[in-house]
């Protein structure tokens, strides 16, 4: 896949995600939020909660997750500490991270709390 494809089907893919995720009240505070560490897909806000998204596409489910490696998560928790430093409640604000798989055929596979800290 080139660059320029990858990098619009990911984009589409963050859409997709979002609006799945805005059908269950969900709205999107950002979309690809970037702190000093690195970048967060989309961050959504759940009632007085957030959810730090990682979206992973490719060709099957099974891809999709082994793109997801231990060092990016931990480049996500730390991106996310930076934003939750910047909440009313900082690093005491309900949040979770999810990760969503989006297949070539676009089916999603939304995997809630999808890593433990």
């Amino acid at each position: 896949m080139s660059g320029a494809v990858s990098y619009y089907g990911g984009l589409a893919a963050e859409d997709q995600v979002a609006t799945y995720y805005h059908g269950f009240g969900c709205e999107t505070r950002h979309k690809r939020w970037r702190g000093k560490g690195g970048e967060i897909d989309l961050v959504l806000s759940d009632g007085d909660g957030l959810i730090f998204v990682e979206v992973k596409k490719s060709r099957d489910f099974a891809r999709a997750a082994e793109r997801l490696s231990r060092t990016q998560m931990k480049r996500i928790y730390a991106t996310a500490s930076e934003y939750l430093g910047q909440m009313p409640s900082g690093q005491d604000t309900e949040a979770r991270f999810d990760v969503a798989l989006v297949n070539q055929q676009g089916e999603l596979n939304i995997i809630e709390n999808a890593f433990g800290h």
